[in-house]
């Protein structure tokens, strides 16, 4: 399976398609216009005021995130009937894979046979595991199909597979030869579907928080409850359409393909690709064509917004007041209820992964400085010197390096799911990918601020034993810095994640979806024809500050002790330990 030259998709079909988009975007962009309003308020709001985040200690890595390269021989499913071919495979550093008949092709810059954007894939290394999936994701009307395509993944020459499986997209079916490659792929893969999945959540852009949530107002409005925020604005509302269009086109599938067995199943799949690829080309244009638009309306937006801002917050301090008056009783009822049950578990289960990675980043920060130490004092002037350093800059990027401190945030997975979903919330994969990305930011924050100070410090008039007394007193600056750094980090991302779990489940309970389409309250501020304040806003935040209240005192109970600064004696006792841990395991 793979990209394809030519599209099944007749021109009826097409344009049918365009027009599904086409209506999409004329529901979802006066969405997103009054959303832009709403976090571009928000964030001048916070530069302005009281509200501003406390300043980093340390200094923010430039360097964007990205994937390793990583590059090397498979098998591929692929063809009609599904074969087992030999090619050769590249991942970019943009999240990309591409394939190549050989080597040589691919070095000589030849075109690739097929190519794909990781967004939205889930890889699996368990072909039972992908049959069972891809058994309840393909109608039960292709269960020949299945049954084709499961013999050829489950003979004997696959040994090592790894499996892509996507909801909408023709899926990729590879195969290496040892366990060793396949765990190298694996990583690999992982960090590249992430990249693509987190590139608005990563964003700190208010147009792109105006996005993301203008999609969960969109899909509330809606009645769904997944949750399709992963991917690049195109990638996310081409999910959101499909997701609704999947009834009607595994019914087509079944209606309009002839053949049977694997003919079928690649008929379907070829179907679903092109599908896929006209949604995105169309959403993407309009995306395009909006954007325009939305640069003016930002520029008029921040204008507006800077000039009136005083006058702005208390129109809505009022207005919360009003409307908070009126949510008080069934808020608290409700907060008392399921709120207060859950929100201890929930806040507990939350802070296990995140302080395993953040705990994870700064054993793999000590044990590099470790290393580089060993190395200036053994030869100072060798170029495997210079190579460590290189090496130590690139940490962030290295899949094997960082898997420690991504584990416990999919080993946490299965739990975090249970104990949201009894809140009706669909988000966990992206929450497991916040965890790992606030580990992989916070390693290139304190990557970039050690070798900063140690580029300050070390001078050419050291000798070695003093170079690495100024890289030992450098790593305690670095770690008084990254313990600041990692409880303002922890304490922030708990509390954004909790809102994000507990806010639509409130506002459910409250039945105030009803209450929020109604015409805007008298006073609303207009700015352009884009509310500036809604009363569907206005509804969100007295939630927000109600669940801020809960949310605060349970991380304080949590946290408690884990609050105070560590004393230079607690450094000096981790890097004992550390050192006495690293010298019984093999060097990273």
């Amino acid at each position: 399976m793979g990209a394809r030259s030519s599209s099944p998709l007749n021109k009826q079909r097409q344009q049918q398609l365009r027009g599904q988009v086409d209506t999409l975007l004329m529901t979802f962009l006066p969405i997103y216009r009054r959303q832009l309003a709403t976090a571009l308020l928000t964030h001048i709001s916070q530069e302005l005021g009281s509200q501003e985040p406390a300043r980093c200690q340390l200094s923010r890595s430039k360097k964007l995130p990205r994937v390793r390269e990583h590059q090397g021989p498979l098998i591929q499913l692929r063809g009609n009937p599904p074969q087992w071919h030999p090619i050769f495979c590249v991942l970019r550093g943009d999240g990309c894979l591409e394939w190549f008949s050989h080597k040589e092709e691919c070095e000589s810059g030849g075109r690739p046979l097929g190519s794909s954007a990781l967004t939205g894939y889930t890889l699996f290394t368990s072909q039972h595991e992908y049959l069972r999936l891809l058994d309840d994701l393909w109608p039960h009307s292709l269960g020949d199909c299945v049954e084709e395509v499961s013999a050829r993944l489950l003979e004997e020459s696959v040994s090592f597979p790894l499996l892509l499986l996507h909801p909408f997209r023709a899926h990729l079916c590879f195969s290496v030869d040892t366990r060793e490659a396949q765990r190298a792929w694996r990583l690999a893969l992982q960090g590249g579907i992430r990249l693509r999945d987190t590139v608005l959540q990563r964003s700190q852009a208010p147009a792109a928080r105006a996005f993301l949530d203008a999609v969960r107002v969109y899909q509330r409005r809606r009645g769904c409850d997944e949750d399709l925020t992963l991917g690049s604005d195109a990638e996310v509302l081409s999910a959101v359409l499909l997701r609704e269009l999947l009834p009607a086109l595994r019914a087509e599938t079944l209606r309009d393909l002839n053949g049977a067995g694997g003919a079928r199943a690649w008929a379907c799949t070829e179907l679903w690709d092109a599908v896929h690829a006209a949604v995105l080309a169309r959403a993407s244009a309009g995306l395009r064509a909006f954007q325009p638009e939305k640069d003016e309306l930002l520029a008029a937006l921040e204008r507006t917004i800077r000039a009136d801002l005083e006058q702005i917050l208390q129109q809505r301090a009022r207005l919360a007041g009003r409307l908070g008056e009126e949510l008080r009783g069934p808020l608290e009822k409700c907060l008392r209820g399921t709120v207060d049950a859950q929100l201890p578990q929930l806040t507990h289960t939350l802070l296990s992964p995140v302080g395993a990675a953040l705990q994870a980043v700064r054993t793999l920060f000590v044990r590099g400085v470790d290393r580089l130490s060993r190395q200036l004092l053994a030869n100072p002037s060798s170029p495997r010197l210079r190579r460590e350093v290189y090496g130590f800059g690139e940490m962030p990027w290295n899949p094997e390096l960082m898997q420690a401190c991504y584990l416990d945030a999919e080993r946490s997975q299965d739990c975090l799911r249970q104990l949201a979903e009894s809140l009706g919330f669909r988000g966990t994969r992206s929450l497991v990918f916040g965890v790992q990305d606030l580990a992989q930011q916070l390693m290139a924050d304190v990557v970039a601020t050690f070798l900063q100070l140690a580029d300050q410090c070390l001078t050419a008039s050291l000798d070695r034993d003093q170079a690495a007394q100024q890289l030992e007193k450098v790593r305690g600056r670095v770690l008084k810095k990254l313990t600041s750094d990692s409880q303002a980090s922890q304490r922030r991302f708990i509390q954004d994640w909790l809102l994000r779990i507990l806010s639509p489940f409130v506002w459910n309970q409250l039945g105030l979806s009803e209450k929020s389409e109604q015409p805007e309250m008298d006073g609303d501020l207009l700015a352009l024809g884009c509310p500036v304040l809604t009363s569907e806003g206005i509804y969100g935040d007295v939630i927000k500050d109600f669940l801020l209240q809960k949310i605060d005192r349970e991380l304080k109970e949590a946290l408690g002790a884990s609050d105070r600064a560590c004393t230079m004696a607690d450094f000096l006792a981790l890097w004992d330990q550390e050192g006495a841990d690293w010298k019984t395991e093999a060097q990273i």
